[in-house]
């Protein structure tokens, strides 16, 4: 079944994330997708969840009224197609992968095409991280076994990134910052794996809280394909 709840004291998309984090890591919730315009959530289940339980789940901080209840279906951004959820990230490969090889049509180089492509994916998925900072530590939070520690680890992230893309464009210290790319989204796909397997229903904090997008294959593959690219780099270096 469906439920809806007007969710009052959300003032960013920190909030947002915060409070859908916290409803989807309860048991009798199977997805729940909160919107912060509309300052509303839907969720999921599969028994009806009380208004207690949720002002209990989400905290004091907020003040929470049911609206209605719909006894099927799902929340509407889990009716969309995967494909059109994850259309932001396609679009934004898209452009990254055209920029790369356009700069090195003339002569074409693999290793310089990889190079350009790994810095632009770097500094304009820091952008998006850094948009809004906390709320993407917060989601980041949710799978990143370093960020599930510690806190202000993925508040520096998008920093660390913004950072390695510099280096790889401008061609500084490419080694070290291969060696950095293999440590730091090898952990992060660990997490992600972990969560694909347990089927959690959480927000993809790849382009930070700006775009809910979920956690899904597509996620795993966009971090396989730059750790596969820095093996390859390391591999033609040395």
């Amino acid at each position: 079944m469906k439920q809806i709840f007007n969710i009052d004291g959300m003032t960013c998309q920190g909030c947002r994330s915060s409070v859908e984090n916290a409803l989807n890591t309860f048991d009798k919730v199977t997805n729940a997708i909160v919107d912060l315009d509309k300052k509303e959530a839907i969720v999921a289940s599969e028994s009806k969840i009380s208004k207690s339980e949720i002002q209990t789940i989400i905290g004091k901080k907020y003040t929470v009224s049911e609206k209605t209840t719909v006894h099927s279906g799902l929340p509407d951004a889990e009716e969309k197609s995967t494909l059109k959820q994850l259309y932001p990230l396609f679009l934004i490969f898209g452009f990254i992968t055209t920029a790369s090889i356009l700069i090195h049509t003339n002569p074409w180089s693999v290793s310089e095409f990889m190079l350009t492509f790994m810095g632009l994916f770097y500094v304009v998925f820091s952008f998006f991280k850094l948009l809004d900072i906390k709320g993407f530590a917060t989601s980041f939070a949710m799978y990143d076994p370093i960020a599930k520690k510690i806190y202000k680890y993925g508040l520096i992230y998008p920093f660390i990134e913004l950072c390695l893309g510099v280096f790889f464009l401008m061609r500084i210290q490419t080694s070290v910052a291969l060696v950095f790319t293999l440590i730091i989204l090898g952990i992060t796909t660990i997490g992600v794996t972990k969560s694909l397997i347990n089927k959690q229903a959480i927000q993809c904090a790849c382009l930070g809280s700006v775009l809910n997008l979920p956690m899904t294959k597509a996620t795993f593959i966009e971090n396989t394909i730059m750790i596969v690219m820095a093996v390859f780099m390391l591999v033609d270096m040395f």
